[in-house]
Order: structure tokens, then C-alpha cells, then sequence
């Protein structure tokens, strides 16, 4: 059993299908309640092949088929997959508490070590609050390492932050492997599935993302919305206990 494999497991698989957005930065699936996950870019351009196989019908398949797709190598259709399995999660809220994950970090990360895979919005807030940071992504911007140096940074780090991102492009497990024996290990952003799963694999905290509004929230994904602009969300932290 992988993470995945636990994730899927847990799912009460009786729900219907009722509506999936997939915009440019995120995807959107609505069962009995609204999931989120990341679009990932991609710089092929598909003229033969199809990167969502069945578009066009995915709502006449069943929620568990849906979320059985977090396992493609497509990007695309493993962001479905994600967003499916977070709109089937029971979060149980009485272990979680309304708190920002770049407040968490920040106070987890003082005077201390910080490996964040993937380049958030308050990296550059982050690094002026943290003894050491190194921002890793595939697609670095100034400052920024590259994620080829993962295995380089992340065993050093006494915080270790990954983006739930990581479950889309499939690489969630090898950077949890990555970390040193007593890091502090953080999964967050939207497409972190709020369960008490991933603390059997080490993760400490999970910052996640709450759908209260499903009808605002599809419509801002299908309009182009970023996560800055989509609306009708809550932002949630759930500790290990």
C-alpha cells in the first residue's frame, strides 16, 4: 500500500457525480462535497493525443472512477482524480483550526532550516522570517533551486514544506522519504487531502482547503479564477494528534 492506495481506501465511494470544472489553475469535482486540486502546466501541446480521455463523459462515470484517476500519468486527469478524492473526504473539523499555512510556517520556522517545495505566494514574506529558506520547484524563479536539488536540500531541512501539488505530478512519497528523521513536515495548499492518512506517513501538519461555497468556487475555476481570486473557500490546518 502507498499513500494513494491508503487515501482511495477511505472513501465512502456512494456518491454521485454532480459537476466538474477544469480551468488553466484548477479543477473543481462536486460529489457530496466540493473538492480542489492544481492544474499543473504542462508545455506539450496536444494535437493527437488526448490528455483527458473521456472529457466530455466524466459525469456519467462513478465517484470512486473519478477519483481512481488520481493514479494517471496525466496530469490532467490525476488533478480530477485529486479533486474528486478531496470532495468525498469527511473532514472532521473538531481537529482542525482556522490558521494560514504561511502563518504556521513562519512560526514553525524561526531561527530554523526551511525546504518549501513549491514557490508560494509568501515565499519572499517566508525568508525574511526564517533562519534559512530554499524555495525548490521545477520551474524556479530567481532565488529559487531547482527540484533536480530536492535530495540535496530537503534531508538538511528542520521544516519541510510540500505542496499537495506533489500528489498530482506523483512525487508526494519520494519527497516525504526525503526528510531528515526529526523534521517538521507540512503538506499544504488546496490540493492537500485534509485526512488523518498522511500522518502514518510522516506528515505532521496539513494546510488544506475547505469548499463552504461549491456554486461560487466552480464558477471561479471554470472562469480562469488563480486561488487568490476564488471565492467560498475556508482555509483549514489539521495537526497530528
Amino acid at each position: 500500500m502507498n499513500i494513494l492506495d491508503d487515501l482511495l481506501s477511505t472513501l465512502d465511494s456512494e456518491a454521485t457525480v454532480i459537476d466538474m470544472r477544469q480551468g488553466p489553475y484548477w479543477t473543481a469535482v462536486l460529489t457530496r462535497n466540493c473538492g480542489l486540486a492544481s492544474v499543473i502546466p504542462t508545455t506539450h501541446h496536444h494535437h493527437g493525443d488526448s490528455p483527458v480521455k473521456e472529457a466530455g463523459s466524466l459525469l456519467d462515470r462513478s465517484a470512486l472512477e473519478l477519483a481512481q484517476m488520481a493514479r494517471s500519468e496525466s496530469s490532467l486527469e490525476a488533478a480530477v482524480g485529486m479533486a474528486t478524492i478531496n470532495s468525498l473526504l469527511e473532514i472532521d473539523e473538531q481537529r482542525c483550526v482556522d490558521l494560514n499555512a504561511a502563518d504556521l510556517l513562519a512560526e514553525q520556522g524561526k531561527d530554523k532550516k526551511v525546504a518549501l517545495v513549491g514557490h508560494f505566494p509568501f515565499a519572499q514574506r517566508l525568508r525574511q522570517a526564517v533562519r534559512e529558506l530554499w524555495v525548490i520547484e521545477k520551474h524556479p524563479r530567481e532565488g529559487d533551486v531547482a527540484e533536480s536539488e530536492a535530495q540535496r536540500f530537503i534531508p538538511q531541512a528542520d521544516v519541510v514544506a510540500i505542496t499537495g501539488s506533489a500528489f498530482v505530478n506523483h512525487t508526494i512519497e519520494g519527497l516525504l522519504n526525503l526528510r531528515g528523521p526529526n523534521a517538521y513536515v507540512i503538506v499544504l495548499g488546496p490540493t492537500a487531502p485534509l485526512s488523518p492518512v498522511l500522518f502514518d506517513y510522516g506528515v505532521d501538519v496539513i494546510s488544506g482547503t475547505k469548499v463552504i461555497d461549491p456554486e461560487t468556487v466552480l464558477r471561479h475555476v471554470s472562469q480562469g479564477a488563480t486561488f487568490r481570486q476564488i471565492k467560498g473557500v475556508r482555509l483549514l490546518t489539521m495537526k497530528k494528534q
